[in-house]
């Protein structure tokens, strides 16, 4: 059996999803970057105009390009992180199984089937709430019962924590105590 035969579909299918996500993220940046260059230069404008509120709102304008970059950093940064745990989930065979779970019509969960998967990862999550993996089914079983806001949290307590676990791990494997 060559390597090829033994691909499975849906790892192919996959790997064709990231890259329609990874090409659509790259052109949103491209278009961003321009959009940024082209305030840049109208705040520049404004700025060399000598009027007194034409270089206040150039300063203005001048600014949105930064916080603009940094959202983008910031959320880019955080999807690879996310995508990092859940690879690393998935090679551990630790993802939450809803594929017997009922859904709606629009597919998401039923909200009784969703709450009571999140009371059983929550109760996972209490009996160790400093592991990663844990922490990542709780935001995942967040997602699930619909509350994204504490998701995103307990996502960023799922980064955190692995990353404390990768630099103890690199500590220890380069002599450090």
């Amino acid at each position: 059996m060559s390597e090829q035969d033994s691909v499975d579909p849906a790892d192919s299918g996959r790997g064709t999803e990231v890259r329609k996500v990874v090409a659509l993220l790259a052109v949103l940046v491209l278009v961003l970057g321009f959009y940024f260059l082209l305030l840049g230069r109208i705040s520049f404008s404004l700025i060399g105009s000598g009027d007194v509120a034409a270089m206040i709102i150039g300063i203005g304008v001048l600014i949105l390009p930064f916080i603009g970059v940094w959202i983008v950093y910031a959320t880019v940064r955080a999807a690879l992180s996310h995508q990092y745990l859940a690879r690393r989930i998935h090679d551990e065979g630790l993802e939450l199984d809803t594929s017997e779970l009922p859904r709606r019509p629009s597919g998401r969960i039923e909200r009784e089937s969703a709450d009571a998967l999140f009371n059983q990862v929550k109760q996972e999550w209490e009996a160790d709430p400093d592991n990663w993996r844990v922490s990542y089914r709780l935001a995942r079983a967040y997602d699930y019962a619909g509350d994204r806001s504490r998701a995103r949290e307990t996502m960023r307590r799922a980064v955190a924590l692995e990353k404390l676990e990768r630099d103890q791990r690199l500590d220890q494997e380069n002599g450090g105590g």
